[in-house]
């Protein structure tokens, strides 16, 4: 009897594993729409396996350097291997799982394909060539016309029906009056420009998708189908279970670690939220509290490096800058963001009187080093590799095979290698699925890219932010957040980052912002733009693992995360947060001066720092935080000062209340 009894908790512990995986998988379908699709069996989900393994493989031997090929050319076949998995997957209407594509769905896998294709089999003669014949315009008006189907099915129509407003624009444009109006152009034109050149489908983000992107996509589907969340999990409560509240304080590093590999907020949001909402739930925190705290949390893995969300790339790209440049820059506002939600989940804890978890649940860490440790070395070998200089498809590629190697070889010790080789088999297709919404978005918004350039339209809307703004730095910043936050709540991440980089970013620049800050800010609020009510996507994938209700869960998450919406305020105003220049002076004082602020912030969200505190204090604390923001001795030391002096008083109350 004694014998069974471990067998007996361990299946119960599988069972509520699946249990959590099938919710996750359920929400995921309904709230997002990337995840929506369609459960085959039988001969076509054996076609869809074969589909997505191929493209996988295709995009490791590319990578490897064994087979190099032109730049069109690749995004052809990469953009024909999207469009093929998005009609195979996508209904076209609802969230129908039928037993197969139907028709309608075969034809427009067909001529989609064969207008990518086309690209591959004709570019180099177009570019002999010169000019475009009336077969290169029909071809391009077909993709143009599937990329935006593509695009309703696997990401949404908001994004779709955004790149036929740019159309529209780009083609009757010249009617529109003063700022707006421009010369006008022909449909053959935006054809040639959308299809053709290097500024439209095949441009920079298809580019960046085809290669980093589509790489760090597969690099975490391996990680993730080998084991790595276990670990993590069991790391996460060895790091920050000993603490107060140390459940919910699981839950951000869980977010934290899951988002270094992950990248995706609604995805970090279901892979952690399965087992830290019930456990936050268990020791005390309310149900919304611990939904919000997950999905702020979660949010908070697209700017974790090393892989961040997938616009981190692009915005490489865009600035010139190699990756590892963006990864080391956002290390501090990464941890700012992140001690932010600490503190107030520290606060939190104080105020319900929560103790720590027992040390009876927390497994030791040498054990889980000794039985799992072996999962840090892939990690590793891509932040070294990034750090000496080498490409991210170079670091992506050997992080992968890392992870073959280092998870085979386990597999051998334990008696699973069977077990570990079907888990390549599923990571290959896994990889490849999750990379259809990502790779379809950076396809249309290259067709918005296209018109933008073509109107000159982000230089006209930057122009005119800054025109509003005053020439006021703050009034702008202030204007590109509410620009991100917009633009959020209808796109992903990715596309809201492209056009906000294209029409925000310039206009913080023209006013001498550095380059990187400005990029960086409208990255920042893009990923944000998950948290945002009335629609954080991020807070309902959260609502519905928790069962609360969507809208409060929003706004307890915006409210988590409130702390961290000033962060990015202080790197336009302290570039030094982001190691630009070389004085480690400027970098120590500002990080310090802005986890000062971070703190005050939160704790007059909170309304409380040893004891509650009433609102005037609070809005006088939040200034304090506020101060701290701005460069420049005097004003750092003001906010402090309020700061210190509040904390003081709150002794001093604390103390005489115990004396009486």
């Amino acid at each position: 009897m004694s014998n069974d009894a471990p067998v007996v908790g361990d299946l119960k512990e599988e069972i509520k594993e699946e249990i959590s995986q099938a919710k996750a998988e359920e929400v995921l379908e309904q709230i997002d729409k990337e995840s929506s699709f369609r459960k085959y069996a039988g001969g076509w989900a054996k076609v869809v396996a074969v589909v997505a393994t191929l493209m996988s493989l295709y995009h490791l031997v590319t990578s490897s350097g064994v087979w190099i090929r032109p730049s069109m050319h690749h995004q052809s076949v990469h953009l024909t291997f999207l469009l093929i998995l998005t009609f195979l997957l996508y209904p076209a209407f609802g969230k129908k799982k039928g037993s197969g594509p139907s028709y309608f769905d075969l034809a427009w896998l067909v001529v989609s394909a064969a207008a990518s294709i086309y690209i591959l089999l004709y570019f180099d003669e177009f570019s002999i060539r010169g000019t475009a014949i009336l077969r290169d315009i029909v071809m391009g008006g077909i993709l143009v016309v599937c990329v935006l189907e593509a695009t309703r099915r696997s990401v949404g129509k908001e994004l779709m029906i955004l790149a036929i407003v740019f159309l529209a624009y780009g083609l009757w444009g010249d009617y529109l009056p003063g700022l707006l109006g421009h010369t006008g152009f022909s449909l053959r034109r935006i054809v040639y420009q959308t299809y053709l050149t290097s500024e439209g489908i095949f441009g920079v983000a298809l580019s960046i998708s085809a290669t980093y992107i589509f790489l760090f996509i597969l690099f975490g589907a391996f990680l993730a189908e080998t084991g790595m969340g276990g670990f993590i999990k069991d790391f996460a409560m060895c790091l920050a279970g000993r603490t107060i509240g140390g459940e919910a304080k699981v839950a951000i590093v869980t977010c934290g670690l899951m988002g270094m590999i992950n990248g995706s907020a609604v995805g970090n949001v279901a892979a952690t939220g399965t087992f830290t909402i019930p456990m936050m739930r268990s020791a005390g925190f309310k149900p919304v509290f611990s939904a919000a705290l997950v999905a702020a949390a979660g949010t908070g893995g697209m700017i974790m490096p090393p892989v961040m969300g997938a616009a981190s790339f692009i915005m490489a790209e865009y600035l010139g800058m190699h990756y590892s440049r963006i990864m080391l820059a956002a290390a501090i506002p990464a941890i700012l963001y992140y001690f932010s939600q600490y503190v107030f989940v520290h606060i939190e804890a104080r105020r319900l009187g929560m103790q720590k978890v027992p040390s009876d649940k927390i497994t030791p860490m040498l054990v889980v080093l000794r039985k799992q440790g072996y999962m840090i070395v892939p990690i590793a070998v891509i932040i070294y590799l990034l750090l000496i200089g080498r490409t991210p498809l170079y670091a992506a590629f050997y992080g992968i095979m890392s992870t073959l190697v280092v998870t085979a070889g386990a597999g051998i010790f334990q008696g699973k290698l069977v077990e570990m080789l079907k888990s390549y088999l599923r990571a290959l297709e896994q990889g490849a699925r999750q990379s259809v919404s990502v790779g379809v978005a950076c396809a249309v918004v290259g067709i918005i890219n296209s018109i933008t350039n073509l109107t000159g339209l982000g230089f006209t809307l930057g122009s005119a932010i800054v025109e509003l703004a005053a020439g006021s730095i703050i009034l702008t910043a202030f204007l590109t957040m509410i620009l991100s936050i917009i633009l959020g709540m209808g796109l992903p991440t990715t596309a809201c980052y492209i056009i906000t980089a294209t029409i925000g970013a310039p206009a913080l620049l023209k006013l001498g912002v550095n380059p990187l800050a400005a990029h960086m800010f409208v990255y920042y609020f893009a990923c944000l733009s998950n948290l945002t009510p009335p629609v954080a996507i991020a807070s309902y994938g959260a609502a519905g693992l928790s069962g609360q209700n969507p809208s409060e869960v929003g706004w307890a998450g915006f409210r988590i995360a409130l702390a961290g919406f000033v962060i990015p305020y202080t790197f336009i105003y302290a570039p030094s947060l982001l190691f630009v220049g070389d004085s480690y002076v400027e970098i120590v004082t500002a990080s310090v001066t802005a986890t000062i602020g971070v703190i005050a912030a939160a704790a007059a969200v909170q309304g409380y720092i040893f004891a509650p505190i009433n609102m005037a204090l609070r809005v006088l604390l939040f200034v304090a935080a506020c101060l701290l923001i701005f460069p420049g001795l005097s004003t750092d030391l003001v906010g402090i000062g309020i700061f210190a002096a509040m904390g003081v008083y709150q002794k001093m109350q604390i103390r005489a209340s115990t004396a009486v």
